[in-house]
C-alpha cells in the first residue's frame, strides 16, 4: 500500500507518532528551534498532510512552498499562528483540538488564581530560602465572598465559574453577547467596564484575534480595583506587557498571575519578572499526561481522515472540510 506523505514540524507523543506512522510516511522536524520555511522546503514540496506543533506560522509563504497539502492539523485549541484565509482558499481543511483541554486548563487557570490569592508559592519560597524564621510572609486573600469576572465565557469559562463557585465566589462574565444558558450558570453578564470595576478577581480566557489583540492595556488596567488580581490563561497577545508591567509596579493592580505572555518565552531577564507581585507558569494549561494525550490522538485522527478525503472531527473551516 502506499502511504501518504506527511511533515510533522515539532515533537510529537510517541503514541501520535505510531498511529501517523501505520497509514503515512513521516519526516519530522526533531531541532528544538522551530524551522524555517527554507529549513522545511524539501519536505513541503511532497508532502500531502501537515501536522504541526511547535512555534510555526502556517502562511502563505509556507502553504506557496507545499502545492500537494491537502489537510493540517494541530494538537491545541489556539491557531493564531494559522492563517485560515490562506488554507481556505486553498481549499485546506484545518483542525484543531477544541474540548479535551477543557477541564485541564479550567484547573490551571483556577489553580494560578488560589496560588496567586493564597501566596503559595512565595511561601515555597521562604521555605526553601531558609527565610520560614525570619519574619511574616505577606498575608492572601480570601476567595470567600469575592467577585470573579471571566472575559470570555466558553467552555473553560464556564469550567473555572463551576471552581470558583464551589469556593464561594460570585462569577461575573464578559462575551460579545449574553449566553442564553446563563441563569443555569449561575452568572451574570456585564460589560468588560463593568468587569474590570467590579471584579477582584480577573480571568481571561478569551481567543486571541484581530480584535483581542492588546485588549488590555493601561485604560483597563486603570478601571481595575487597586486590589485586584489578574489571570491570564489565554495567549499572551491579549495583553499589552508593558501596561501590564507598569500596572503592578505602580501597584495600579495588586498581582498578577500567567499562564501565557507576550513575548513567549519571556526572556529570563525581562523586567516583569523581577516584580514581587506577579507568578508566571510557561503555558502548562492543557499540559497533563492525559490530556495531551489525547489532543495529540484528536490531531493525528484530524490529519488521517483528511489524508483518506473525509471529513475532519473538528474542522475550523468547515466550508472546505471533506464530505
Amino acid at each position: 500500500m502506499t502511504k501518504y506523505k506527511v511533515l510533522i514540524t515539532g515533537e510529537i507523543l510517541p503514541s501520535a507518532l505510531a498511529a501517523i506512522e501505520e497509514q503515512c510516511e513521516v519526516r519530522q522536524w526533531q531541532k528544538s528551534a522551530p524551522p524555517r520555511v527554507e529549513e522545511l522546503a524539501k519536505w513541503l514540496e511532497d508532502a500531502e498532510g501537515l501536522f504541526v506543533t511547535g512555534n510555526i506560522a502556517v502562511n502563505e509563504t509556507l502553504l506557496a512552498a507545499a502545492p500537494k497539502v491537502r489537510v493540517i492539523a494541530q494538537s491545541s485549541v489556539g491557531y493564531d499562528n494559522i492563517d485560515i484565509k490562506a488554507c481556505t482558499s486553498r481549499k485546506i481543511p484545518f483542525a484543531n483540538t477544541p474540548g479535551v483541554l477543557v477541564e485541564a486548563t479550567a484547573d490551571l487557570a483556577f489553580g494560578l488564581l488560589l496560588s496567586a490569592a493564597r501566596r503559595i508559592h512565595e511561601g515555597w519560597d521562604w521555605v526553601r530560602t531558609g527565610k520560614w524564621q525570619e519574619g511574616q510572609l505577606p498575608l492572601g486573600v480570601d476567595l470567600y465572598n469575592k467577585t470573579v469576572g471571566i472575559v470570555g465565557m466558553g467552555a473553560i469559562g464556564s469550567a473555572v465559574a463551576r471552581r470558583a463557585q464551589a469556593s464561594g465566589m460570585k462569577v461575573i462574565y464578559n462575551n460579545r453577547h449574553p449566553r442564553p444558558d446563563q441563569e443555569q450558570l449561575k452568572t451574570e453578564y456585564r460589560t468588560l467596564s463593568e468587569l474590570l470595576t467590579t471584579a477582584d478577581f480577573i480571568v481571561v480566557l478569551t481567543p486571541l484575534t484581530p480584535e483581542s489583540r492588546g485588549m488590555f492595556g493601561a485604560k483597563e488596567f486603570a478601571q481595575m480595583k487597586p486590589a485586584a488580581y489578574f489571570i491570564n490563561a489565554a495567549r499572551g497577545g491579549v495583553v499589552d506587557t508593558q501596561a501590564l508591567y507598569k500596572a503592578l509596579s505602580d501597584k495600579q493592580i495588586a498581582y498578577a498571575a500567567l499562564d501565557v505572555t507576550d513575548p513567549e518565552p519571556l526572556p529570563a531577564d525581562h523586567p516583569l519578572l523581577k516584580l514581587p507581585n506577579i507568578l508566571v507558569v510557561p503555558h502548562i494549561g492543557s499540559a497533563t499526561t492525559e490530556t495531551r494525550n489525547r489532543m495529540a490522538m484528536l490531531a493525528a485522527e484530524n490529519l488521517l481522515l483528511g489524508l483518506a478525503g473525509k471529513p475532519l472531527v473538528t474542522c475550523v473551516n468547515s466550508e472546505v472540510n471533506y464530505r
